[in-house]
């Protein structure tokens, strides 16, 4: 008795479900039938066909680096007398940056240049004998001789103290300083860096297969995670004159300006290289239909008041952020449906739900540019 109960209840139970399943499914279908009756309107969103940017875009990956850049070292071993600079600071070539002792070489050299003004002076009257025939000519010779070799060791002595006065190559920003004041420093001891940011030179490699369209002066475009909603735009300068053989790629280097020193040597950087940029009629890839080979979309036309779609076969050239080109097939304000395509046929009622006072202005204007 309970297993003939249970069985009872279970088939009362699928009775309903199989009830309340039909009756929605008959319910839908009234429904759909009603909402594409002759008397209703599809609702649908829309968008004007209006030209957009298009170009052939190579994206990669590239490192920042400076227009020049130098570390700083010292050439002779001794100690720190004066520091002319600190971390951060703007400098021109030229600027003295670093000074070592040099107590030494500066009392040689003071004694030196002593040394050649005697033999000048010694040299200038032996000369005016011998013009007067008073003294020999072998003693000017000699007197000629020590002249130089006093001028030649004053060269030696002020280049030995130029050795101890680090300068600036060229203008620049100074990073961090790295010495200290009396600190003993030897030949090679890193004192600071040097960059010119003025200019950056982004270097970044791309397939072997896009050789053949670049070329110097094309423009490239960058962004980097520092400031993601700046685009930074440059042009190409140099293509290296070699392919790497392992990874098959070329090194490109772009010059961008950077005279605001936003931009750092060693950012990441994205590159994107454009050719063949041109103004086309876009329309977004949802409007799009597509049946075997022939490409579609629904084109909204009001008469007498009344919307309706109107299937219009189009040509497609390239795909960008969502958007296709149209080659042929549309003309510019007209309204295409982005919304709701799939449910259209051809000549459906249409109700645009995207502002349609906006949408009925821009068919009138598009009617009127038409028939002037």
């Amino acid at each position: 008795m309970k297993r003939a109960a249970f069985l009872i209840i279970v088939a009362v139970v699928f009775v309903l479900m199989a009830g309340a399943v039909l009756t929605r499914a008959l319910l839908s279908g009234g429904g759909d039938d009603e909402a594409r009756g002759p008397g209703r309107a599809m609702p649908v969103a829309v968008t004007s066909a209006e030209p957009r940017e298009f170009a052939e875009v190579v994206e990669a990956l590239g490192t920042a680096n400076a227009n020049e850049s130098v570390v700083i070292t010292a050439t002779v071993t001794d100690r720190i007398s004066r520091i002319a600079f600190d971390s951060g600071d703007r400098v021109s070539a030229g600027d003295i940056l670093v000074e070592l002792a040099d107590a030494e070489a500066a009392a040689g050299l003071t004694e030196a240049r002593a040394a050649l003004r005697e033999a000048q002076r010694e040299l200038d009257r032996t000369r005016d004998l011998a013009e007067r025939g008073i003294a020999s000519r072998a003693r000017l010779d000699e007197l000629t001789s020590n002249m130089e070799r006093a001028r030649a060791r004053v060269a030696g002595l002020e280049a030995r103290v130029a050795e101890r006065i680090i300068r600036a190559p060229f203008d620049g920003v100074v990073g961090l300083r790295n010495v200290s004041l009396g600190q003993l420093v030897r030949p090679g001891d890193v004192v600071a860096q040097l960059d010119d940011v003025s200019i950056i030179k982004l270097d970044f490699n791309l397939p072997e297969r896009f050789l053949s369209v670049l070329e110097p002066g094309m423009s490239v475009h960058a962004r980097t995670a520092a400031f993601s909603g700046t685009v930074f735009s440059g042009e190409i300068v140099n293509i290296s004159s070699r392919i790497d053989p392992v990874v098959r790629t070329v090194t490109v280097r772009a010059e961008i300006d950077n005279s605001d020193n936003r931009l750092l040597p060693g950012m990441l950087m994205t590159v994107e290289l454009r050719r063949d940029v041109r103004e086309r009629l876009a329309a977004p890839e949802t409007a799009i239909t597509r049946t075997g080979d022939r490409v579609t979309v629904f084109v909204v036309r009001e008469e007498d008041g009344r919307a309706s779609a109107v299937q219009r076969t189009v040509r497609l050239g390239q795909r960008q952020s969502g958007y296709f080109e149209v080659l042929d097939g549309l003309q510019p304000g007209e309204l295409i449906v982005v919304h709701g395509v799939h449910r259209l046929r051809d000549g459906m009622p249409v109700r645009i739900q995207n502002g349609r006072e906006a949408a009925s202005s821009r068919i009138a204007a598009t009617v009127r540019s038409a028939a002037s």
